[in-house]
């Protein structure tokens, strides 16, 4: 490509503040846009040195946007004329700033295209200068124009500008004005171009401020009329600027209402610009790049970034840099602005950005993912920091989300490609050429895999995404949670007015749940009917998978509280009627029990069954006496400093969290797991009663939740002391030693019952709050069989002898051991074992690589050093040993450097006799004869397959029949005849 003309070097901060400081010269303030997300209108700050955050309120811009993806978003309310007139902002008349742009979804969603072609980002900077009511379109033109070519130093002969047509069909005069001032301003006719409604119309969104627009775009070409490539994503003519002039309102109905001023809004990519500038022709050549490609490739040691596209980007790495060096921008940009990921709205799109770029550095960069896109965020800070000031501040905070992040995804992704590779197996088998939508929707809803990301996978496999058959599971499962939500929107929440009827029922008294710290079915009685919103006799005119509320004169089953989940059960008529009851709720002392009529109805005053799920309950009492231990095992590790802020006891894990400075070490989770199996081991018989509140309170070393209301006579557990014996002197200091606490819930009746329990995580969920997830009972056996499974497995390959067996299991041990569900300590300790054992495979690689190089280089120089050579300048030569690519390439570099007037073919069969790696170098006078050495190893390559390349004298190949170097051998020693040596 031809240079556009002579100019200086024009660094990607450098085209910023030239942009900025031209705009300021010319009366523009510079400042922030500080954006809510309630819906008062936003706020200018004069003058800051930021930009608005990348987050905005949604009735801002319509709908579908949860991300600013134009720059025009936080300026809407001075357009409409509904700025508040005290604020600075309504004194603004002119503006410049370069804008953080996400487009990751709603209307304006670059994602897909992100790494198939040079210019599209999810994130990028929108450079932009406003007028608001003071300056229109002789201005913001002359501005444009003169900038571009005076200051920019752009040849104007490559330079287009568009204009708006007009629109008949919506009364819409064609921008003619606009048309004679790039006319006047030195733009040739023949370069200014009509356009659409589609081209030159701009809208942001279905409502709100637009206007005709003006682009400007840039021949990266030149010597040429480019006129008929404009809008025709051409990539080498592209738009870089457009001025909008922003003179309607699109109202409700479609109409264009007239504003009462008329604005300028311009916008201008920025990276783009800068590829302009620097004369690059994709935006990711340029140094708004580079530094991060350089940081990925130190990061994961891949090769060079290439800049190939499609086809030509073979083994996909330089898609993977680009989408990694895209992604992360648009992560950093959005966690800074407060985005944190999770599974809706914005925090949902950031979480899909993180899992799609994980997923391809896994895939292509061969890197374990977990702390990858932290170790490339201080090259960001490096490139922006100054710009952006917020990613400074928020360096630390954004790593942190990210790591807490990508480790998360890290536990599923093993798990979610193996459950995929099964789907895809699956329908080759059965022939079809796509994924089933349940399937999709599956590896989405259970291993967190966005849509997009299993696209790609599908894409990979040579299979489709069946949209339809994706959309009705999503709606299926939809529908399914709408009716949940509906129950527990409806029916489970008892308000105000309901309990107040249910006080002036005769017959309904408090509901007796004393049943539920026992183990047996109960017969109860049923006193009131709740559905929709009305209390009823009967459930006769409950349709078919409706849902109800009962209320019973007593129950057995436990009601959501204290941290510990409801019961799940039935209430049952036999033969008759069964409610299947999928939530408990407890409201002023009324036990709601919610669920579905499988068949037959229930009326009050019928006498029904209580039958809780003990098989459900039976781990929640492990878990929840289990969490009891923990809390004091914490205290007697890490003191008395320890307060419990939360908890969860569910049957498959208990949660606890609780205070803490620092993330607990693995020394002290080893004692913490040491303290809690001990006093499990005691089989303590656990003990509970009602005692009055302020008796209970002086218990020494009574463990309750700070801030929690207790009602009086509080219940109090004991695990392995007699509520009695702790009455007769309740502040005898013995009782710290005693796990004591204020506690509704149900236990086990020994602690042997426990069986154990395993600290599966330790994590910070807030600044100063820790979080321990544990199990007990059979999850923890189970959890400690896996373990000593695993533990053998490191044992078999410790005693491996170093060789590709051992390198093939090795890495295979690193996936497992990433994804292995058992105790954090033991986790840990796997880490470290592991660590050494792959560092002796590392170790005895080089070492063999190192052997493998000296026995090449002594079979060449040995050869070239015989008194009967010392007149030869070429050789052909079969290693006498198995050896690697390595030591080939290693050999033709020592010749290349050190021997240069010889010309050597190497061949070598590689240690697992499976690949021949060969490679040549021809000497100057051999190639001034002509030998080449891409034909010298072609016909290589025509024996032992595969392929070479290289580059000018230097050949290098990789083929598939070991079978065949001795033909090879004799192939590569004929070439040579052809020429006279």
């Amino acid at each position: 490509m031809a240079s556009d003309t002579s100019r200086p070097e024009w660094t990607a901060p450098r085209v910023r503040e030239t942009f900025l400081d031209y705009f300021k010269q010319n009366g523009h303030t510079f400042g922030i846009c500080k954006i809510s997300q309630e819906t008062p209108p936003p706020l200018f700050a004069i003058p800051v040195k930021r930009q608005s955050p990348v987050i905005f309120c949604r009735s801002a811009v319509g709908s579908d946007s949860v991300f600013t993806n134009a720059g025009m978003n936080q300026y809407k309310s001075i357009f409409l004329g509904t700025v508040d007139p005290q604020s600075d902002f309504a004194k603004l008349r002119r503006a410049v700033n370069s804008q953080k742009c996400i487009r990751a979804g709603g209307k304006h969603n670059d994602l897909d295209d992100v790494g198939k072609d040079s210019y599209h980002h999810t994130f990028f900077e929108m450079l932009g200068n406003w007028s608001f009511g003071d300056y229109f379109k002789k201005e913001a033109i002359t501005y444009s124009w003169t900038l571009l070519t005076k200051v920019y130093g752009l040849n104007p002969d490559r330079l287009y500008v568009t204009y708006f047509e007009g629109d008949e069909k919506g009364g819409l005069e064609p921008d003619f004005e606009a048309r004679d001032l790039w006319k006047s301003v030195g733009v040739p006719e023949d370069h200014i171009l009509p356009g659409n409604m589609k081209d030159n119309f701009w809208e942001m969104g279905d409502q709100g401020p637009c206007g005709p627009c003006s682009e400007v775009h840039y021949d990266r070409i030149g010597g040429r009329n480019a006129a008929s490539l404009v809008n025709m994503d051409d990539p080498n003519v592209l738009e870089i600027w457009n001025n909008v002039f922003i003179q309607y309102n699109r109202e409700a109905d479609r109409s264009l209402r007239p504003l009462p001023n008329k604005h300028v809004d311009t916008g201008m990519g920025f990276e783009r610009l800068v590829s302009v500038l620097q004369d690059k022709s994709s935006n990711y050549d340029t140094d708004v790049f580079t530094p991060i490609f350089q940081a990925i490739q130190n990061a994961t040691g891949a090769r060079e970034y290439r800049g190939r596209f499609g086809a030509e980007d073979s083994d996909g790495i330089d898609t993977a840099y680009r989408v990694v060096a895209d992604h992360v921008r648009t992560l950093m940009f959005a966690i800074s602005d407060g985005v944190m990921p999770n599974n809706e709205g914005r925090g949902y799109v950031i979480r899909r950005v993180l899992r799609r770029g994980a997923r391809y550095a896994r895939k292509y960069f061969q890197v374990e993912i977990g702390n990858f896109f932290s170790k490339l965020v201080p090259t960001v800070v490096e490139q922006l920091g100054g710009m952006f000031p917020e990613l400074v501040k928020k360096q630390q905070d954004v790593m942190e989300v990210l790591d807490e992040e990508e480790i998360s995804f890290a536990k599923t992704l093993d798990r979610g490609e193996r459950q995929f590779e099964q789907y895809a197996q699956h329908a080759k088998v059965k022939g079809d050429d796509k994924l089933h939508g349940a399937d999709v929707w599956r590896l989405y809803d259970t291993f967190g895999f966005p849509v997009d990301l299993t696209q790609i996978m599908a894409e990979e496999r040579g299979l489709r995404i069946d949209d339809a058959e994706f959309e009705e599971a999503r709606l299926k499962a939809k529908e399914a949670s709408k009716g949940q939500k509906k129950t527990a929107e409806n029916l489970v929440k008892l308000d105000v007015h309901d309990l107040g009827k249910l006080e002036k029922m005769n017959d309904v008294r408090k509901t007796d749940d004393s049943a539920k710290f026992g183990r047996e079915n109960i017969t109860a009685h049923v006193k009131a009917i709740y559905h929709g919103k009305n209390f009823y006799e009967s459930t006769d005119k409950v349709a078919e998978g409706e849902q109800l509320g009962v209320i019973l004169d007593c129950t057995n089953f436990y009601a959501e509280q204290g941290g510990q989940e409801a019961d799940t059960g039935r209430i049952i008529i036999d033969g008759k009627a069964e409610l299947e009851v999928g939530d408990v709720q407890v409201y002023a002392g009324y036990v709601l029990h919610t669920g579905f009529m499988k068949y037959g109805s229930l009326s009050v005053g019928d006498s029904v069954i209580c039958e809780y799920d003990e098989l459900r309950r039976w781990p929640i009492r492990n878990n929840h006496t289990g969490t009891h231990i923990l809390n004091f095992a914490l205290r007697e590790v890490l003191g008395d400093g320890i307060d419990q802020k939360g908890s969860l006891v569910s049957a498959e894990k208990l949660r606890f969290d609780f205070s803490h400075k620092a993330a607990v070490s693995d020394a002290d989770l080893e004692k913490i797991e040491s303290k809690s199996t001990e006093y499990i081991r005691q089989n303590c018989t656990v003990y509970s009663k009602e005692l009055p509140l302020a008796t209970a309170q002086q218990i020494s070393g009574v463990r309750a939740v700070f801030g929690e209301t207790y009602p009086d006579p509080v219940r109090v557990v004991s695990v392995g002391v007699e509520i009695e014996e702790i009455l007769r002197n309740v502040k005898d200091p013995r009782w710290e030693q005693v796990s004591i606490e204020f506690c509704g819930g149900t236990h086990v009746q020994k602690t042997g019952d426990i069986k154990d329990l395993i600290v599966l995580e330790e994590s910070g969920i807030a600044k100063g709050i820790r979080r321990i997830i544990a199990v007990t009972g059979e999850e923890a056996h189970e959890v400690q069989r896996v373990a000593k499974d695993f533990e053998a497995r490191l044992d078999r390959l410790e005693a491996m002898p170093l060789g590709p067996q051992k390198e093939r299991e090795s890495k295979q041990v690193q996936v497992d051991l990433n994804q292995l569900v058992v105790s954090a300590v033991r986790k840990a300790q796997f880490r470290t074992r592991y660590a050494a054992i792959n560092k002796q495979v590392l170790d005895g690689q080089k070492a063999q690589q190192k052997l493998e190089s000296k026995m090449a280089l002594e079979a060449i120089t040995s050869y070239f050093d015989a008194p009967e050579n010392k007149d030869s300048t070429t050789l052909v030569v079969k290693l006498p040993m198995p050896a690697s690519a390595k030591a080939v390439s290693e050999s033709i570099n020592h010749v290349k450097s050190k021997l240069q007037n010889k010309s050597v073919y190497v061949m070598a069969v590689d240690p697992e006799q499976t690949r021949v790696a060969h490679g040549c170098h021809v000497a100057k006078d051999l190639g001034d004869k002509g030998a080449s050495a891409s034909e010298w190893a072609s016909v290589v390559s025509s024996s032992v397959g595969g392929k070479a390349g290289g580059k000018g004298a230097t050949s290098i190949g990789n083929g598939t029949n070991p079978d065949k170097v001795d033909e090879a051998v004799a192939l590569a020693t004929e070439y040579l005849s052809k020429f006279k040596l």
